[in-house]
């Protein structure tokens, strides 16, 4: 039973069932009816399976500087519980399951799109840009944005301009998502001479960026209203949602306290979800 919450840990469960949320709503965004809930479950199934893939990649090459950060030193490797050879070939039999189970039973662009969001977090990610520019999660953050447009390919076969709109909004959301934790991990990063923005240009110039990022997030959230994508409930929702973002980020700025950093990254979690749901909510009562 110990060995099997390894291989789970290994995984990063929370960040996939996040990853599945947003892919689940890709899904039912993309069609006006839902046909069949068993081929948006084994959709799903074959995504969690790349995506927990990725996550295990990721661990198994940043074991070492997992063991020195108080954020992920309770990993499976750090603890020993699994060796580096282990938990590449788990990462590697899932990997293949999940593209598999995409392949066959979803279809091939989806498998293609899935596996081009794995190979770019599980090695551009973690191999080279997280080291080589404070710039990383900026660039990198494509990959992580990726799951709405996994979704909606798996029932629509297309790269839908919808989809592409949903995968900006996650794409813009998370430079201020991430810079917040990493101020208040600043320390642990610089140990490890890993180039995030708060090392390498200052907590403050990273203060600023996640004011602006979530100004030009408040402006990104409001597209799915404009182009007709969404009505009248996720405008409200939107504005609400992207008003108290903006009020964290600004608190952020002028606050000395670092439990300010994390306070704002744990909002910009509740954000994601529920600007997703209100796009899920505002679309099924007017459908209705």
């Amino acid at each position: 039973m110990t060995l099997l919450k390894s291989y789970y840990q290994l995984c990063k469960p929370n960040v996939v069932y996040m990853m599945l949320i947003c892919a689940f709503v890709g899904m039912l965004l993309a069609e006006q009816t839902v046909a069949s809930y068993s081929y948006l479950f084994i959709a799903l199934i074959g995504i969690a399976f790349c995506a927990a893939s990725a996550a295990a990649i990721n661990q198994v090459i940043d074991r070492k500087s997992d063991a020195s950060m108080t954020r992920t030193d309770q990993r499976p490797l750090p603890k020993g519980e699994l060796s580096a050879m282990h938990a590449s070939l788990f990462a590697i039999l899932i990997g293949i399951i999940g593209a598999s189970i995409l392949y066959v039973y979803i279809n091939t662009l989806t498998m293609l799109l899935t596996i081009a969001s794995l190979i770019g977090y599980a090695f551009i990610y973690t191999i080279y840009l997280k080291r080589a520019t404070p710039q990383n999660i900026v660039i990198g953050g494509l990959a992580g944005a990726a799951p709405p447009l996994l979704g909606w390919s798996s029932v629509t076969n297309t790269i839908d301009p919808y989809a592409l709109l949903l995968v900006l909004i996650i794409f813009v959301w998370t430079p201020p998502h991430f810079w917040a934790l990493a101020i208040y991990r600043k320390e642990e990063y610089a140990k490890e001479s890993i180039p995030m923005l708060p090392v390498t240009h200052g907590v403050v110039f990273t203060k600023l960026q996640i004011v602006l990022y979530t100004i030009i997030l408040f402006i990104v959230s409001l597209l799915p209203y404009v182009v007709l994508m969404s009505g009248i409930i996720y405008l409200i929702s939107a504005l609400a949602l992207s008003s108290a973002f903006l009020y964290y980020s600004i608190n952020l700025y002028y606050s000395d306290n670092d439990e300010d950093a994390m306070s704002t990254f744990q909002f910009s979690i509740y954000y994601i979800f529920l600007i997703f749901l209100a796009l899920l909510i505002d679309h099924f009562i007017i459908l209705g």
